[in-house]
């Protein structure tokens, strides 16, 4: 998953107001002007601070990609928006400025976690929609600033309404269903080795392993309690899949830790959990990056 890191500065917080002088126009030109201003003082009237983000806010950010941000517009959910609030939380790391790398692992490990507790199908979501979140800045740690937020963002275009799942509209199996999955998943991505080969990192491969099997084990724990054929299936399949993740994990070397990666690795292919869900009557479209990871 592409995830974008905008980062909070530490500054004033000062928003202009562009001033429409109505000249000698016609009566269209000028409703045209009037309409615009009004839409412009609107999102100004709107602007908020970063750090004032509370979690199921929607909002429109005011730059893109990777950066500074300084304000965002607020929005009501029914109005068409780029971003929604999903999660924050506190960094718990002493004193010192631990550093964007170290702020960032902190942040790719819990922000999907979060997420997913916030809208916990993510193949419903819209497409395009990633996880975003902002950060403290060397400057803003300074004065005490630890909060991380995590958004769910759409990087082109924007979608309507809240991301967020409700409770009651889930069934037992489908939450149990969704905590597991998803958790197996987060268990992969968290644990990515930054090395591109087993060769330069086996001991950060192989922590990946353990973790997915660990993650599997609970998955498969909740399904036994879940009925139906091909939740049956599918939990044959990830039985025999856990299994290879362990081989991997106690892996004496790169090789076998090839052999076992290749079937661990196809095990948890989401295309094999399509038909599971659609039991579960859980959305059946795999998320289009993900889909993409494993066809290469």
């Amino acid at each position: 998953m592409s995830i974008v890191r905008p980062s909070r500065p530490l500054r004033g917080i000062t928003a202009a107001v562009a001033l429409l002088a109505l000249g000698a126009a016609g009566c269209s030109d000028v409703s045209d002007a009037v309409d615009s201003a009004k839409d412009g003082a609107k999102k100004v009237a709107r602007q908020r601070s970063v750090f004032s983000l509370a979690v199921g806010d929607c909002y429109n950010p005011n730059t893109k990609g990777e950066g500074e941000e300084i304000l965002v517009e607020i929005v009501p959910c029914a109005e068409a928006h780029t971003g929604q609030v999903v999660a924050d939380f506190k960094i718990d790391e002493g004193s010192s400025y631990p550093g964007d790398d170290a702020i960032t692992a902190i942040a790719d490990k819990r922000c999907p976690v979060e997420a997913g507790k916030f809208a916990p199908d993510t193949w419903a979501l819209p497409k395009g929609v990633s996880v975003f979140y902002y950060t403290p800045t060397k400057e803003s740690w300074a004065t005490g600033d630890r909060a991380v937020t995590c958004t769910y963002n759409k990087e082109s275009g924007k979608f309507t309404g809240t991301l967020k799942a409700d409770a009651n509209t889930l069934k037992p199996a489908q939450s149990t269903y969704l905590k597991g999955s998803n958790a197996v998943y987060d268990a992969l991505w968290a644990n990515q080795s930054e090395k591109d080969t087993v060769e330069e990192d086996l001991a950060g491969y192989k922590a990946q392993a353990k973790a997915v099997a660990a993650a599997l084990e609970a998955h498969l724990t909740g399904l036994k309690g879940i009925e139906g054929a091909e939740v049956g299936k599918l939990r044959e399949q990830l039985t025999k899949t856990a299994e290879h993740w362990k081989t991997a994990a106690n892996a004496a070397d790169a090789d076998a830790f090839y052999i076992a990666y290749d079937p661990a690795f196809t095990g948890i292919d989401p295309n094999k959990t399509v038909a599971a869900r659609k039991e579960l009557a859980l959305a059946t479209t795999v998320p289009a990056d993900e889909a993409e990871v494993w066809a290469s």
